[in-house]
């Protein structure tokens, strides 16, 4: 067998041999069922030594999305530069020849991933409340980052960051669009119209922080944050307010996970997450109800894009619900999002 989804194993073989430092061939790749964007596959060397590589999609790619240059550039700078805690970043390939397209391997981080509810079954409550308070540590500590400091000061314009998000996402829909959608034109140009002007400094915004996205050891503790292919410069309060919606609680009848593991009543509530980052930011959270319907656009727009991939055959290695019932979550997503826009 000389292929594996995304993989051409000879290939990557070759190259890993030559410049992942202190690894041997022959080389286990598994493609991990996790995300539903770039393809991550865990890598076993002869030794038993596990490292992660990450590429795009195989299909359905987007324009300006699935870079993985900007992805190791970030995370480089963060392993090598700050406390923020990230993989180590280990080899990048900028030689598509090799396997179709750029990669990159970093280092694997063993721990807990709370992807779904059943995955924290196993915590207690003061594991949960940890990982709470160190969720919303970690997110404060990057958004209050000096970004010029660590080489990153020029990763994206930083102002207007809201602005910047909805037409990124209105623009992100439309390419892969392959159906009508009113009301998502009809409230991007109320969200558009009612924005609030940023007070706050911009930081270095994530675009996707939750527990899915971060290693967790026995604690509790957040020893590794993932996925920073969103990430930018922008307002850190929309960024927050972004994750706060993956918040979901008891009783939620819409959420963004199919089967969120804040729905363990162990964890805390949205309303305690809301304080604790007034508490440990500094910023305010009086826009929070747009915001909401922002967050609820924006994931109709996301899931939109799911939505197409799926019916072009590509998935991202996402395990997902049937093509049609992702297409009728997004029309849901709107419809909250008309219903949380203040009026």
């Amino acid at each position: 067998m000389s292929t594996l989804k995304g993989i051409e194993l000879n290939a990557v073989t070759d190259w890993l041999a030559a410049h992942l430092t202190g690894s041997y061939a022959p080389y286990i790749f598994e493609l991990i069922a996790a995300g539903g964007s770039n393809l991550t596959y865990r890598v076993t060397d002869a030794r038993g030594e596990v490292f992660v590589l990450r590429r795009p999609p195989v299909k359905g790619v987007v324009a300006t999305a699935h870079d993985m240059s900007r992805e190791w550039r970030i995370m480089d700078a963060l392993h090598r530069h700050s406390d923020i805690p990230v993989p180590a970043t280990l080899a990048y390939c900028d030689d598509v020849s090799v396997t179709g397209a750029v990669f990159y391997v970093m280092g694997f981080v063993d721990g807990l991933i709370l992807r779904d509810r059943i995955s924290t079954d196993g915590l207690s409550k003061s594991q949960a409340q940890r990982a709470t308070e160190s969720l919303v540590d970690v997110q404060v500590a990057f958004h209050t980052l000096d970004v010029d400091q660590i080489g990153l000061g020029n990763l994206g314009k930083r102002e207007d960051y809201l602005q910047r998000q909805l037409k990124r996402w209105r623009k992100q829909a439309e390419a892969v669009m392959t159906r009508e959608l009113p009301l998502l034109d009809e409230m991007h140009s109320l969200l558009v119209a009612q924005a609030p002007a940023s007070r706050r400094a911009p930081g270095l915004a994530h675009g996707d922080y939750r527990f899915d996205n971060c290693v967790l050891d026995a604690t509790g503790k957040v020893i590794a944050v993932l996925d920073w292919e969103l990430c930018t410069l922008g307002d850190p309060v929309v960024d927050f307010c972004w994750s706060r919606q993956y918040w979901a609680e008891p009783g939620d009848k819409l959420t963004f996970l199919q089967n969120p593991p804040t729905l363990n009543p162990i964890f805390p509530n949205r309303a305690t997450v809301e304080q604790l980052y007034e508490e440990k930011s500094g910023y305010s959270l009086d826009d929070l109800n747009y915001y909401t319907a922002f967050g609820w656009w924006k994931m109709a727009c996301i899931v939109e894009g799911v939505y197409a991939r799926l019916k072009k055959g590509a998935s991202g290695g996402m395990k997902t619900a049937p093509a049609e019932q992702v297409g009728a979550m997004v029309e849901a997503y709107l419809y909250e999002a008309q219903r949380s826009l203040p009026q």
